[in-house]
């Protein structure tokens, strides 16, 4: 009798915080009502017996029966499947709420994409600019005297900025060395491979 109200009361119970709003007592209704399930079916297995296995001079009717046990271990086995996973509803909501109206937002895979060319040619743009101060700082180098100090010897400001322009803009052209050897006069005749 005390197994009956038992299993009434947590039938009861768990009905009731079942039919609440919030996914945790709907969680803990739904423990409730699976083990009210699992006393329903042991009390449904009968009197209790000797183990379900046949030994001489043993009856039939003196062995429990074994149908009752298997349907409880299999409750319990459903019973932690989907409480695992209403373990997994409850946190994913709450993450979704901590995130406010953010959460129902999906990321879009092509604005992500475009990002990350955007970012990709920003980095390009940057290298090619260190590249252009670097040559910049390597042309400059080239007006200091032989203790480092700037050459004051220069005639005028406009001449040497014109210098190293000009000299910017040889080494961003691409040089034609054939006619460059050819102002000089210093051609030679192209060499096989074979001849070295």
């Amino acid at each position: 009798m005390t197994l009956i109200l038992l299993m009434a009361v947590m039938y009861g119970s768990g009905v009731y915080v079942l039919l609440e709003r919030s996914l945790t007592r709907v969680l803990i209704g739904f423990l409730l009502v699976g083990n009210a399930t699992n006393i329903l079916l042991f009390l449904m297995s009968g009197r209790p017996g000797l183990g379900p296995i046949m030994n001489d001079g043993v009856a039939a009717a003196d062995i429990s029966d074994p149908l009752p046990q298997a349907l409880i271990l299999t409750a319990i086995v459903i019973n932690l499947g989907i409480t695992a996973f209403m373990l997994a509803l409850i946190y994913r909501s709450w993450w979704l709420a901590q995130l406010g109206a953010k959460g129902d937002l999906i990321d879009d895979e092509e604005q992500d994409l475009e990002d990350a060319l955007a970012s990709a040619a920003e980095l390009r743009r940057s290298e090619d600019d260190d590249t252009a101060i670097q040559a910049i700082l390597d042309a400059s180098d080239e007006h200091l005297g032989e203790a480092g100090d700037v050459d004051d010897t220069a005639d005028d400001a406009d001449a040497d900025a014109a210098e190293l322009l000009a000299e910017l803009t040889a080494l961003d052209a691409p040089t034609d060395t054939a006619a460059h050897d050819t102002q000089r006069g210093t051609t030679e005749p192209p060499t096989r491979e074979g001849n070295r």
